[in-house]
This record gives structure tokens, sequence and C-alpha cells, in this order.
């Protein structure tokens, strides 16, 4: 490789880690896995080594990946939660430990010692306490700048909210979701109908990074303390003294840490862990090689990304073949059609294998899957089983394709595939595989709104067989919602003056409701207003869609495809039989004083819901948007703005305060 080609494969990569860390530290989604992303993180150190003139500062190896999500508050931290540099065999491990020893002899420090630790798959986050009471709790973000959390960790059982001592204290934990609670979690997602989780470390991380804290209470989440960031009135000379006082506070304690005196006893320490890491009931992603004298760590340092103090070694996934028996189709709530591989039961890391998802129909051919494939095996992130690849060479010439189906194995209605997806659809609206998916969607607060017919009590009316689709939430009585609750008399009365009173809403509220795909709260009420009528809507065609501001040619496909099938006209006609309003017979607003403007709202108002003030805005002939450009007119910054005031500013885009809004609309 000569000078140019590598500076050319050095922006490649760098482009790479950038994504697939964006994907795994900010979406909390990852495309690949962790070792797959870990080789390119090697591949780039190692290239950047060779040619240090392309070292740039924005690289992944010169910082940690992650930033702060918008609606959270940034939390400075005083000390920086840095992330640890990785080595993938025992010679790595060796170069450290020699050269720690090294330093160890020129500082004259003779009692040098090591702590070999479990490194936990979850989120990274620290823990303010003052004088023994928990004040805050942050996530690593960037390693500088985290995201407060603090409501939400105090949803996590093992976090103590008072010390057993009036303290002073900020440590670090890891947050994350034990093996058994995890495979809980997905088989009641699955049972629902939804996503599963690719893995424990996503689901911790996207469960502790929620607005909502409720969401996060309702998720088994836990979590291990590993390090000392901040004492006052206290000094330790090791780290593991530190780590069992942190015991005596109260923490939950990382279980796993073991003392060495020298490199033999940290490889078989290293070594131990791997052996016995499937009996561990929490996942993990590697061991951690601490040096325990912290008056060593302070004279080895530490770079701007990684303590030169330790190191993290990764354990490389364990893989087996099995064989590929069938793939069957699942269809989940929000209709994706999802193949599952059915496999030859087979044991990878310490668990009994016999089927696996196959994501979507993309992921099939570039794998070159075919019905009885010798194929490979791996826990991707311990914890999820995937197929990583077909062994052609035992191909046998008997294999079959495979080819997803046209139409929904539940429903028989047909299964589309949009462009620019990768995922294949059920269309049909009374799918009940997509049942209790659609019902919270036509009874949520931008549809229908009807008030106190919340998931927990769709899943009742579902459970006792008292509503079989989306119509019958008309036929209620009284008595049946009245059954679900104790002394429910009160509840079942407001619930069936809800009901009622959704009967009258506006059209572009059941247009919503209907979750037609691509159609939002803001396209239904173009379509409520241009067509007045649900049957004119119905009978709208390709043309004439296609041409509505706001619509275009996919979102016209998707309506058209949407009112042809048979479900969706059985249903309409239900609806009407129930004395649903299908009409828009609201007059046209003639003040239009804010057409061709459009408005970006940011931060939270006082006076007014989000989706109130876009009614305001676009009932004065205005449009809202959710990101920030330069031909936004003006954007709305309430308490607590995030990015898109940032970007207003740097585009020049006019900010405007809640204060200036109301007078505008005076």
């Amino acid at each position: 490789m000569d000078k140019k080609q590598a500076q050319e494969r050095i922006i490649e990569l760098r482009n790479l880690t950038e994504y697939h860390a964006k994907r795994y530290y900010d979406d909390d989604d990852p495309e690949i896995s962790d070792f797959e992303y870990d080789m390119l993180m090697v591949e780039l150190r190692n290239l950047e080594k060779e040619y240090p003139e392309f070292i740039d500062k924005d690289s992944l190896t010169q910082k940690v990946g992650g930033k702060v999500k918008e609606g959270f508050k940034k939390v400075e931290h005083e000390v920086p939660l840095q992330s640890l540099q990785d080595v993938f065999n025992f010679e790595d491990v060796e170069d450290f430990c020699i050269k720690v020893e090294e330093q160890a002899v020129k500082n004259n420090i003779e009692s040098l010692k090591f702590v070999v630790e479990t490194k936990i798959d979850g989120l990274s986050s620290a823990l303010e306490y003052k004088q023994g009471k928990f004040v805050r709790g942050a996530t690593r973000g960037n390693g500088q700048v985290g995201e407060d959390v603090t409501e939400n960790l105090k949803t996590v059982k093992t976090i103590p909210m008072e010390l057993k001592e009036k303290i002073d204290i900020t440590v670090r934990g890891e947050v994350f979701i034990s093996k058994a609670d995890f495979e809980k979690l997905n088989n009641e997602r699955e049972k629902k109908g939804e996503e599963l989780f690719a893995n424990s470390r996503n689901a911790a991380a996207g469960s502790l990074r929620q607005l909502d804290s409720n969401i996060t209470k309702s998720r088994p989440l836990d979590i291990y303390i590993f390090n000392v960031q901040k004492i006052e009135g206290k000094e330790f000379n090791s780290h593991f003294e530190e780590l069992e006082y942190l015991d005596k506070l109260g923490f939950n304690v990382n279980p796993v840490r073991i003392p060495c005196k020298n490199v033999d006893e940290v490889i078989k320490a290293i070594k131990k862990i791997g052996e016995e890491r499937e009996s561990l009931t929490f996942g993990i992603d590697g061991a951690v090689v601490k040096v325990d004298n912290l008056h060593l760590r302070e004279i080895l340092g530490t770079t701007a990304k990684t303590p030169k103090w330790a190191v993290a070694y990764k354990y490389p996934p364990e893989k087996k073949e099995t064989t590929l028996k069938d793939i069957v189709c699942n269809v989940g709530r929000t209709g994706v059609i999802t193949p599952m591989a059915i496999l030859e039961p087979v044991q990878v890391a310490g668990s009994t294998i016999s089927k696996t998802t196959l994501h979507n129909e993309d992921f099939i051919k570039d794998k070159d899957l075919k019905i009885g494939d010798t194929v490979v095996i791996q826990k991707a992130g311990d914890v999820i089983p995937e197929v990583v690849e077909a062994v052609i060479d035992k191909r046998t010439g008997e294999e079959k394709e495979f080819n997803m189906p046209k139409v929904c194995p539940v429903c028989g209605a047909p299964a589309v595939r949009e462009e620019g997806e990768a995922a294949i659809r059920c269309t049909g609206i009374e799918c009940p595989a997509k049942l209790y998916r659609n019902l919270v969607h036509f009874v949520s607060r931008e549809a229908m709104n009807i008030d106190g017919l919340g998931e927990n009590i769709i899943g009742q009316l579902l459970d006792n067989g008292l509503i079989s689709n989306i119509a019958d939430i008309y036929a209620l009585k009284f008595e049946d919602i009245a059954s679900l609750k104790k002394n429910g008399t009160k509840f079942a009365q407001n619930l069936v003056d809800s009901i009622e009173a959704s009967k009258s809403n506006e059209l572009y509220r059941l247009i919503t409701a209907l979750g037609i795909r691509h159609v939002g709260s803001k396209a239904s009420k173009t379509l409520a207003k241009k067509f007045k009528t649900i049957d004119n809507l119905a009978k709208a065609d390709f043309e004439t869609l296609s041409q509505i501001d706001d619509i275009g040619p996919i979102v016209a496909n998707s309506i058209r495809e949407f009112f042809m099938q048979e479900q969706t006209k059985d249903l309409i006609e239900k609806l009407k039989q129930a004395g649903v309003n299908t009409v828009d017979d609201s007059e046209e607003n003639e003040d239009n004083r804010f057409e061709g403007m459009t408005f970006v709202l940011t931060g939270t108002l006082q006076n007014f819901t989000r989706g109130e003030a876009t009614d305001i805005i676009e009932n004065f002939g205005g449009k809202t948007s959710s990101s920030v450009s330069k031909k936004t007119t003006y954007v709305i910054a309430g308490e607590e703005a995030g990015s898109k005031l940032d970007k207003a500013e740097k585009l020049g885009v006019r900010v405007i305060s809640e204060e200036e809004f109301e007078n505008m609309i005076k």
C-alpha cells in the first residue's frame, strides 16, 4: 500500500467508524457486531501509526464516540469518563504489563499489582453524591460532556439513594440488563410483535436514554460500580482498596475483580474469566486489566482518549456450524414480515440455539442463504445468535432457494416492499398480527384522542375477547369496561364518554388514525382540506394525489394501495355505521398571515404544546418542519433549546421567543 492508498483507506475507515459509532452510541441500533467494529478500529489505528502524518484529532482513535441526545441537559464531567485501549491477544497484554513494570522500577515502586475485572457490556454512567445523597447521574457521552439522566437512574433499584456515610463522592459504573432479564424482555417483545433488541447493551442504553423516565422504570436495569472518579476527605493507595470501600458504602460493585502480582497471573485471570463467562449472570465484552497502585497510575498518565494504566482484552466470538432446516416468516405489530431461521439445535457460547432472526430479504441474499445449507452461527454481543455465513463447500445441490411471501402469512393482504426500505410489510389494517399496534395508534392523542384507552386497557380488552378489530371500540358497553377494574364505574363512564366524543372528531384525525404509511397528522390535514370526505379520498387517483403539496408520488402510492384494500373498505364502512365522522365541514381560514413561511420548534414551550403551536401555524397558512435549513423562516426557541438553535444561528435563520410568537398570532 503506497502513501496515497493509505490516506484514502484512512479516510474511508474514519467515515466507517464514525457511522458505526453513531449507530452504536447515539442511536443504540448497531448494524455490525462489536468484533467487526473493533477490527475496523484496529486497522485504522495501525495505519495511523504507520502514517502519523495523517493522524487527525477528530479520528475516533483520538477521541471518545458519542454525543448528547437532544432533550437532555448537558453535564460536564469534572473527571473525564475515558474509554479503554482494546487488545486482542496475550502478546499485547504482555507488552502492556512490561511497560508498566518498567515505569514501576524507574520510579522505585516495589508493590506492583494489577486488578483484572470483567468488562461489563452496558452503558457507562457517572453517579454524584453530596453528603451521601444521590444528586445527579449522567451518561458518558463523549467522555467530557454527557447527558443528565438523574431521574432515569433513580428508577434503577440497585443504585442507593443514600450512602452509609455522609461523603461527597462521584463514582463510575456500567448500567446493564442481566442475561435472564434480557431474554425475558425480548420474549415479551416477540409476543407483542415488537422489534427485538439486538443485544443487552443496546437494550440498556436505549432504556436509560429515554426522555420519559416511566419507560426506563419499566425496563429491568441494573448497575455495577467499578471506579471512584472523585472523592472528598479520603485517600486511597490502591484501586482494590477503593472497590472494597465502595462495597461498604452500599454500592453494587463489580463482583469479578481478581488481584494479580505479575503478567502470568494477569493472563491466567483473563483465561479464567473467559472460561466462566457463560456462567455469569450478566453479559461481558472483555476483561479489563488495571494497574492497582494509584500513585503509579498518576505517573503513567493518560492520552486524550484512554488511560495508559489500563487495557481491555476482547474475547473472540465463538462460532459453530449447524444446518439451516427452514425459514419461516413472522408478522410483527408494525406489519413488518421478518424471516426466521429454524436451525438444527447447536450449543454456542453456553446456550442451545434453535432459531434466530434473518432480519430481511437483503440479509438472506447478501449471505446467499438457502434452506438446507450448513451455516456458521455466532452470538453477537454474547446474547443474540446470528447467522454469519453459509458454508458453500458443503452444499449438496439439494438446498432450496427462499423467497419472501407476496401476501401476509397471517391475513392474506398484499405484502409490499417500498422503495428505499429493506422491510416487507403487511398492508392489511385488520390483520390480527397488527391489531394491538393499530389500536394503540388509532386511539392515541394525535389520532382519535380517546382518553383512558391506553396500552394496558387495550391489552385487557383483547385478552378478554371484548374487541377483535378497530371498529369494536365503538361497540364497547359500559359493563364490559367496568369489569376491567376494581370499582371501575367512574373509569368506565369516563371512557364511554371519551369514545362517544371521538365520533365527532375532525376528519384529519380519522385519516391519521388509519395509520396509512407515510401519512402523519400534517399530511392528514392537507388531505382532509383537499377532499372533504373519506369517500372522496378513497376514490382519489394517483395523479391527483401526487400533485398535492406535501404528498408526492411515494405517499400517493401508499394512499392508493391502502384504500384499494378490502380490509380498509370494510373498516371504514363499520366506522360509518358506528357514527364516526367522515366529513370535513370546517370553513377555510381567510387569514393566511404565515403563507410561504416555514417554522421549526425547539425546546419546551410554556403556553403551548408542540401540537397546538403547529396547528396555529398551519391554520394561518404556514408550515412546520423538524429540521433547520436556509429555507426556514423562523425558529421558535423554548426553554432548553437544543442543536436546532445552534444550527439556526450558524445559518443566520431568525430565532424568536415564545412571547414573540404569541405577538405574531394576536
